[in-house]
């Protein structure tokens, strides 16, 4: 199964938003998928398929290549446009 995290400072706002639009559009595109919700620190020590996070954050993933960066974390369009691009290139 899919293990995806959203991500933000404190893990407690922006990334629990953004868990709720990717739980969304997952559902939509019907893929099996755990999302789960994580702060900055915790992610350094975890390991998960996807990350996906805001633009604000692109310091903190230099050279990771499973990270999808978006710019409006409720727009399921936008989001479902970069995680379809993530799978299609990468699969």
């Amino acid at each position: 199964m899919l293990h995806i995290v959203t991500v933000c400072g404190l893990g407690v706002g922006s990334s629990l938003i953004l868990k709720m639009t990717v739980d969304n559009v997952m559902k939509e595109l019907g893929i099996k998928c755990k999302v789960e919700h994580w702060d900055m620190g915790t992610v350094k020590s975890r390991n998960a398929d996807i990350i996906i996070t805001t633009d604000g954050f692109k310091k903190n993933f230099k050279g990771q290549d499973n990270v999808i960066f978006v710019n409006n974390i409720v727009d399921e369009a936008e989001i479902k446009d970069k995680i379809l691009s993530y799978l299609n290139k990468n699969n």
